[in-house]
Formats: C-alpha cells, sequence, structure tokens
C-alpha cells in the first residue's frame, strides 16, 4: 500500500488544480450540508428531549367544573389508550394588572393548583427559588428557560382586584405549557375555579387523529359539553418548529445545489485525470499495480483534498450555526429545550460528504480499471478521429469566423465531460438566479417596515417611570399638532383568551388613523369597525382559523364575537390587532398606553423625539428602527452560498478547458503552424465555453425563477404578497443571462491564454 500511497501523492501535487477545486466543493458542500442538518435537528430533537424528560402531556384537557364532577374526571386515567395521567387540578382565570416589571405576570393568567413537582405527567421543571408549599405563594411559568427573570422578580408581590395578594416564590418550566402560573391545591380553590384541568398521555400519540382519537375515548361517557378545550402536543411542536422551518427550506435548496455541483466537478475532475493521464495508467499496470490499486490511487487522489474541505466545512458550519439558529428561534417559545446541534450532526455532515465524493469519484476510476495497460501506454492524446467533424465542418461553411466555428465545435469532441461541464453552469446560474429573486424579496418585505416613525409610551408609576400629565386623548391630540407628525395611531396591548383555544393571546387594539401594518395586509382588509381582527399566518395557522372565521374574545368575565377580516404578511404567533370598539365591549375604561406616529416626508424622527419630550416629562418617545436581522442573515447566507457555488462552477470550466487544450496540443500546433494568430486561439477557445455559457443560461434561469417560487411561497411563517414574489424583470433577465456567459469566459480565459502563448516548437516537440 505503500506504492499506491507514493503515486496518489504525487498525483495530488501533480494536479494542484484539481486538488484545489475538489477541496473547495466538498467545503462548500459540507458547510450547506451541515447547517441543513443542525436547523433540522433543532427543530426536533430538543423539544422531544426536553418534552420526554419532563414526561409532558399529549393533550391538556380543560373541562366545565358545572357539568363535570371530580370523581369523573378521575375515573378518565384508567381508560383504554391512556398511558398515564395527572389531575384533575383546579384551574382559574385570573386578571393581573401591569403593576411589576414581570412579562410572566401580565394580563390573564391560567392558575393551576399542584401539589408537588412528582405527578406522573408534566414534570415541570423548577428554575429558580421553590415550588409553592402555602397559601399566598405562585410559580410562574417561564416560557423560555434560557431567558431569566428580571433581578428582583423573585418574592414580588402579585395583586388582582378582589383577590389576596400572592407572592412569587419560584420560577418553573413547563415543556406542556399547562399553565401560565401554579399555586397550591387549596389557593387554587380560594381563587373560584370555574374549570378543572387534566394531563393524558397516550399509547398512540404520533398524529393528531392518533391524538383526538385517544382524548374522545378516555372522555367518553362524561356529560355533554364537560370538555371545554383540549391542545395537543403536536401543536406545541408545530409552534416550536415553525420558525426554524422556514429557514430549513431555505438551506435545504442551497445544501442539494451545493452537493449537485460538487458531484458533477469531482466526477469531471477525476473522468479528466483518468483521459489525459492514460499512459500513465498504463506504466502503472506495466510496473505491477492492479486494476484495483489504480482505481484506490484515484480515489485517494480526490479523498486528500475532500478530507481537508470536509474539516474546515465542519469548522466554519459550527461557527455559522450559531448565529444561524438564534435569528431561526427568535422570538420562539422553548420552554426547557436547549437549543443547539447534536453531536451526530459535525460527524454525520463531513462524512456524508465523503461518502459523496467516492461515489462521484468511483464511476470515472473504474475507466481506469478496465483499461488495459498496452492500449493506455499507445494511446495518443488527442480525441479519436473523426469525432464532431462533421459539425465542424458544417460550421466551417457559414459566415462565422473561423476561430469561432472552431470553438462551437468543440464541446461535441467530448460529449461527456461537456454535458458535465454544462451542468455545473446550469447550477451556478440557478443559484444566482435563486438568490437575485431572494435578495429582491427580502429587500421587499424590509422595506415593508421602514416607514419613518415614532412610538410614544407613557411613563409608568410603577416602572419607576413619570406619569403622563395629559389624558390619552390630549395625548393623541398633542402628538397630531406637533411639527412633523402625518398619522397617529393610539394603541394598547391586552392579553385575551380566545374560547375554544388553549394558547395565550395578546390583542393590539387601535384607533386613530391606520398602523403602518395595514399595507401589509395580503388576504383580506385592515380594520374598518367593530368585531373585527387581523392576524399573522402563525396565529391562524396554530389554531386552524382562516379569514371570514369568527372567534370569542374573553376578559374578566366578559365576552365579545369576532370576525377575522384580514391576515398580515407576518408576524408574532401570540398577536392579533383588533379595533378600538372591539375594547370597549371588552373593557371599556382601558386607556391607550403607546402612540404611533407616522411622519410626514423629510420630518426629522430625532427632532420630534425631542418635541414630544419637552411637551410632557411623562411620555417617553423612541424613534422606531426596522429589524433587518432576518433579512441580513438570509440575503447575506445565500450571497455567500452563491459566491462559492460560482468559483466552483468557474473552476470547473477552468479544467475542463485546461484538460481539452493538454488534448489537443498537436492540434493547436498545427493551427497555428497554417497561420492562426494567438488571439485567434483565445477565440477560439472561449468561444467554445461562452456558448455552453449561454446554453446553461437558458437552462438554469428558469431553475432559477422556479427554485425562488417555490422558497417563498412555503416559508410559512411569512405569506409574501404578489408583488414581492413578482421581482423578474426584462433587463434583469439579460444580466442573469450574461452571468451564465461570464461564469463560462472567466473560467476559460486563464487556460486559452495560455494555450495562445504555446509555440509551435514546444508543441510538436514529441510528435
Amino acid at each position: 500500500m505503500s506504492a499506491v500511497w507514493r503515486a496518489a501523492r504525487a498525483a495530488v501535487r501533480r494536479r494542484r488544480l484539481q486538488t484545489v477545486i475538489t477541496g473547495l466543493v466538498v467545503l462548500s458542500g459540507t458547510i450547506t450540508t451541515m447547517l441543513a442538518l443542525g436547523l433540522l435537528d433543532a427543530a426536533t430533537t430538543p423539544f422531544d428531549r426536553a418534552f420526554d424528560q419532563q414526561r409532558g402531556a399529549h393533550a391538556v384537557a380543560v373541562f366545565d367544573t358545572a357539568k363535570v364532577s371530580r370523581q369523573q374526571l378521575a375515573e378518565t386515567r384508567d381508560r383504554p389508550g391512556v398511558e398515564a395521567a395527572s389531575g384533575p387540578f383546579d384551574q382559574a382565570l385570573i386578571t393581573f394588572p401591569r403593576t411589576t416589571d414581570i412579562p410572566e405576570a401580565e394580563g390573564p393568567l391560567k392558575i393551576v393548583g399542584r401539589a408537588g413537582l412528582a405527578d406522573p405527567v408534566d414534570r415541570v421543571r423548577p428554575l429558580q427559588g421553590r415550588w409553592a408549599t402555602a397559601p399566598g405563594e405562585i410559580v410562574l411559568n417561564l416560557r423560555n428557560a434560557d431567558a431569566p427573570p428580571r433581578p428582583g422578580a423573585l418574592g414580588s408581590r402579585l395583586q388582582a382586584p378582589g383577590l389576596p395578594p400572592l407572592t412569587v416564590v419560584g420560577f418553573a418550566s413547563s415543556m406542556s405549557q399547562s399553565a401560565d402560573a401554579w399555586v397550591t391545591p387549596q389557593q387554587a380553590a380560594a381563587l373560584r375555579p370555574g374549570s378543572m384541568q387534566m394531563l393524558y398521555r397516550f399509547t398512540d400519540h404520533d398524529t393528531e387523529q392518533e391524538v383526538r382519537a385517544a382524548l374522545e375515548a378516555a372522555t367518553a361517557g362524561l356529560p355533554a359539553g364537560a370538555l371545554s378545550v383540549a391542545r395537543s402536543h403536536l401543536a406545541l411542536r408545530h409552534a416550536y418548529a415553525s420558525s426554524a422551518d422556514a429557514y430549513l427550506l431555505f438551506m435545504t435548496l442551497f445544501s442539494a445545489l451545493s452537493l449537485l455541483v460538487a458531484v458533477l466537478i469531482v466526477a469531471n475532475v477525476v473522468s479528466g485525470a483518468v483521459v489525459s493521464g492514460s499512459r500513465h495508467i498504463g506504466v502503472l499496470k506495466a510496473v505491477g499495480f492492479t486494476p484495483n490499486q489504480v482505481v484506490i490511487v484515484y480515489l485517494t487522489m480526490v479523498s486528500v483534498p475532500a478530507v481537508a474541505g470536509s474539516v474546515l466545512g465542519t469548522l466554519l458550519g459550527s461557527m455559522l450555526a450559531g448565529p444561524v439558529l438564534r435569528t431561526a428561534f427568535q422570538g420562539v417559545e422553548n420552554g426547557a429545550a436547549d437549543i443547539g446541534i447534536s453531536p451526530w450532526v459535525p460527524v454525520a455532515a463531513p462524512a456524508s460528504m465523503l461518502v459523496l465524493v467516492l461515489l462521484a469519484a468511483l464511476v470515472p476510476a473504474l475507466r481506469a480499471h478496465r483499461l488495459p495497460a498496452a492500449r493506455a501506454i499507445s494511446a495518443g492524446s488527442a480525441p479519436a478521429r473523426g469525432r464532431a467533424l462533421a459539425v465542424q465542418r458544417w460550421l466551417g461553411g457559414t459566415w462565422l469566423p473561423r476561430p469561432v466555428s472552431l470553438g462551437l465545435g468543440q464541446p461535441l469532441a467530448r460529449p461527456g465531460r461537456t454535458m458535465m461541464t454544462l451542468a455545473a453552469i446550469v447550477l451556478g446560474v440557478t443559484t444566482v438566479t435563486l438568490t437575485t429573486g431572494l435578495t429582491s424579496t427580502m429587500l421587499a418585505f424590509a422595506e415593508a417596515d421602514s416607514a419613518s416613525r415614532v412610538v410614544v409610551r407613557a411613563g409608568k408609576p410603577a416602572f419607576q417611570q413619570t406619569a403622563p400629565t395629559l389624558s390619552d386623548e390630549r395625548i393623541e391630540a398633542l402628538l397630531r399638532s406637533l411639527p412633523g407628525a402625518g398619522k397617529v395611531t393610539a394603541q394598547v396591548f391586552v392579553e385575551v383568551h380566545l374560547a375554544g383555544h388553549a394558547q395565550r393571546s395578546d390583542v393590539n387594539f387601535q384607533r386613530g388613523d391606520p398602523s403602518t401594518l395595514a399595507p401589509q395586509v395580503v388576504q383580506g382588509r385592515w380594520l374598518e369597525g367593530p368585531g373585527e381582527i387581523v392576524a399573522p399566518p402563525p396565529f391562524l395557522t396554530q389554531r386552524g382559523l382562516t379569514v371570514g372565521d369568527q372567534v370569542t374574545l374573553q376578559l374578566d368575565g366578559k365576552q365579545a364575537r369576532a370576525t377575522i377580516v384580514g391576515q398580515l404578511m407576518n408576524g408574532d404567533v401570540r398577536f392579533l390587532w383588533s379595533s378600538w370598539q372591539t375594547l370597549a365591549t371588552l373593557a371599556p375604561q382601558t386607556s391607550a398606553d403607546h402612540y404611533e406616529v407616522q411622519l410626514t416626508p423629510h420630518a426629522d424622527p430625532e427632532a420630534y423625539a425631542r418635541a414630544v419630550k419637552a411637551a410632557d416629562p411623562g411620555l417617553y418617545p423612541s424613534v422606531a428602527v426596522p429589524d433587518s436581522l432576518v433579512t441580513t442573515t438570509v440575503v447575506g447566507l445565500a450571497s455567500v452560498f452563491t459566491t462559492l457555488i460560482i468559483v466552483v462552477a468557474a473552476l470547473g470550466v477552468f479544467n475542463t478547458v485546461l484538460l481539452n487544450t493538454r488534448e489537443r496540443r498537436r492540434d493547436l500546433g498545427m493551427l497555428k503552424s497554417i497561420g492562426m494568430t494567438p488571439r485567434q486561439v483565445t477565440t477560439m477557445t472561449v468561444t467554445s465555453m461562452a456558448a455552453l455559457g449561454l446554453a446553461g443560461a437558458l437552462i438554469g434561469i428558469p431553475c432559477g425563477i422556479a427554485a425562488h417560487r417555490l422558497l417563498v411561497d412555503n416559508v410559512g411563517i411569512v405569506v409574501f404578497p404578489a408583488f414581492m414574489k413578482d421581482v423578474w424583470q426584462p433587463p434583469q433577465l439579460a444580466l442573469l443571462a450574461a452571468a451564465g456567459v461570464a461564469i463560462a469566459v472567466l473560467g476559460a480565459l486563464i487556460p486559452a491564454r495560455s494555450a495562445a502563448r504555446l509555440t509551435i516548437a514546444a508543441v510538436l516537440h514529441n510528435e
């Protein structure tokens, strides 16, 4: 094997360009594969692991205490299909005013009475403090365990109207999101609960249909209407993964493109090495190398740069994984799940790339296995006589200049190599087209939130802020009167309960001028009157709602029917928007606590903010800064991967032209001997690849447009309007066509100029 290794090492040194090309394609493929696998793993594994550790509930069911008894619910634990059950627990919905700086204690809280943490289902994970053991104590649920509560939150007191204060003694996290807070069973009974909660684990729970069927079997025989609401663990899992899934499709597309380019380039490199090194293969076999050892030499030749590229790609992928995962899971309620990449990903990504490279190299390497030694040694360097000769003669009879006609006929001399080079160019153009369209879409997406505006918040003494001296209506009038004000929208966030839905919902009630979100409605329309709401795609998807459906908003014993009249382009899964008239039905005494001011063109936001502060020290203005993190991340990653693929495709062209010129040295010498100038040699060589570049562009542009539409139509958390997806214009398409030609010309130019500098004597020296 030492002789095999020496021969392979010599081949690596002799073919430095092919070594670099192989290393680059493996580097690119490893990075994209690792990020795609990392996102796929992070979108499922951390949640499943934490859920199983806590023995999370496959169904959280809430029952009406007026229709079912505690004993009847306890009997459901032993129903067929129930693996384990906890409860019944008293559940009360208590609204706490925002008097502390604890986001977990705002609005209506679903408070459940539980004696401890050792229940068979939903074993809550304690994070800070201790569990509630006496009346007057409460433990709050942290929906993101990696985001610790603010200093001073532990030990603070929560006060709801008509109820004794509750002291926060601890923070915990439930992967089942079964409650917003927990108290002792005695304290829960004192809160006058109107419902009871059961937590079930089922033997069959992999699909919504199985969970629904198991829940129906468990609750069979209970009084009609006893079950108020139920939520499956699959809804939580979908909510956890929805944001990452949007990035996963993006990374999968670029990973697939990188892998295809890698296969084509490696196959082209090894095929060219076998063809151009036929005499070397004959010599190896003549001195005693077996056919299998010759194959091993060529596989080792590509394995060396492949290993280097995969190792470097793994390191770079690990560095990129952190920022990508933080962006993908931004705003996601991950509970106690530790978001990160599992140890198998950095192993599987490079290993899969190495296997793919070896398989791509094996097919052309087997040609060296079959080649007899005598035939290999005696083989000439030029292609077989007569190949593509008919086409070249026909082109020679046209009006085309002779160098151009000869160049157009050259790709037909090696059809297999030409097709692989064409495929690499097609993939390069496809990637450029995809990135161009994606960049245009994401820039339009960012521009939709770029309106110049100032957000003014009313100070709250509970947060050590000065209260405003003006009333709600007078604040709005003041903001309208200041120079630079265009439109003013008064707003307040109120947490409400949607009847029949277990998820929390925060409603942004608005009055005045339409919000800056109004132009972002992609289906239906913006708010126009009472009883109307507008919601983003994740909110509707997770609750199984669509535009036109009706829901019931509940707050402090009051309720209001509302119709979903519009769907926004994007937004948080918990938020929806409604009119001030709807708020008047639920909480007529509520005042706005922040105001959105859209400025007139050319108005100075900083000057307007200073004017607001000077008018009332109790107002806290801030200039709204668009959140461009998602746009920057997507465009940045796409640009990096596109650059890598373009470089690799151009190097593939470079390798093809280099092999072609080496094989046709005698032909070049003959052409020069009858008068072809160096410039004409360059023109002939570049033309041979420019034609492939144009053909690749004509194929790659439609593929890129299709990939772009596939991506923007299946993001999930964002519904792009038509004008953000229809980004293609004739001048833009013409530039993309030129990009295909540019990739081919840039890759061919250097070896073409090298061929032009060859002298006749040097070329014909061995003839």
